[in-house]
């Protein structure tokens, strides 16, 4: 069955190039209403200009859907909540969130400013908490919602030179995993998309020849999956070049190595069993760590 997103709004962030304006074209052309957003500033996060995003509405247009745009920083609380307002002006509804906005300012942790780890943070992370914090009344009052963060390899695996980028992608698939629980009863679905795209974000960072294969609208057809009617939650896609893969944050069976004086001595014994992934698992959620824990301990316990 097609996927379609006709009836539905849409806000893009960071749609103005790249990945965004291959997610908006897309969601449009498939039916969605998009408000097109897009600060229009370098790719450190410098400046700021509508331009961008208005080309992109035309294009949307042209092709006869419907978007409009808009130039707010996601950093910016105040904007983001007016951002959302005015796709719920226009169109009555919000019904999907594309986070994707995002800046690089790469250095090794020993020479980074503290402000450019900040900045990245902010608007990475709380970008995305802005935005579907604003967002989320609507989605919990129409008991309908798709939510996606950008994530990235960077966070889920490391990158040399990206300690402040890593950290901000790692810590929205923990959001994810929260707000996937918190809006499960309304019908709000969160997930994740890692994408690998020759964009501005990459275009220093690969060969001509990688670049070429990694197109952005190779990306988009994960995004569509993620926030359709009948779209996952809680999952972390990874896509680029065609292929897509999921990734997981797993728990090991481990080793029960005790409480007495020997426990640390014990468990560095022991560690390639505790860290040895036959029959690793993906717990549901946070609470069951501490109820495999506890429950081994109890039979490890037990009396003969």
């Amino acid at each position: 069955m097609a996927i379609d997103f006709k009836g539905r709004v849409a806000i893009v962030t960071g749609a103005g190039g790249g990945l965004g304006r291959q997610h908006a074209l897309a969601l449009a052309a498939r039916g969605a209403k998009v408000l097109v957003n897009d600060l229009g500033g370098a790719r450190d996060g410098s400046g700021s200009s509508l331009t961008a995003a208005e080309h992109v509405v035309a294009e949307i247009r042209a092709a006869g859907g419907e978007a409009i745009a808009n130039g707010a920083s996601v950093t910016d609380w105040d904007a983001v909540q007016a951002m959302v307002q005015q796709a719920v002006d226009t169109w009555g509804r919000i019904d999907i969130v594309v986070n994707n906005a995002g800046i690089l300012r790469d250095k090794t942790f020993a020479k980074m400013d503290l402000a450019d780890f900040r900045l990245v943070l902010d608007v990475h992370l709380m970008g995305a908490v802005h935005c579907t914090k604003a967002a989320w009344p609507h989605m919990v009052e129409q008991k309908y919602g798709r939510i996606l963060m950008t994530t990235s390899s960077t966070g889920l695996y490391g990158n040399f030179g990206q300690s402040n980028y890593g950290a901000a992608k790692l810590a929205l698939v923990g959001l994810m995993q929260t707000l996937g629980l918190e809006g499960a009863k309304n019908n709000i679905h969160v997930n994740c998309l890692a994408p690998t795209a020759a964009t501005r974000m990459t275009e220093d960072l690969l060969p001509a020849e990688v670049l070429a294969a990694l197109q952005p609208q190779a990306v988009t057809p994960a995004m569509l999956v993620l926030v359709s009617e009948d779209a996952p939650t809680r999952t972390v896609l990874c896509a680029g070049a065609g292929n897509v893969e999921a990734a997981h944050i797993t728990l090991t069976q481990g080793a029960w190595i005790g409480l007495d004086g020997h426990s640390p001595e014990r468990l560095a014994e022991q560690l390639e069993q505790v860290r040895d992934r036959t029959a690793e698992m993906v717990p549901p959620n946070g609470s069951a760590q501490g109820g495999y824990e506890v429950g081994r301990a109890m039979a490890m316990l037990k009396p003969e």
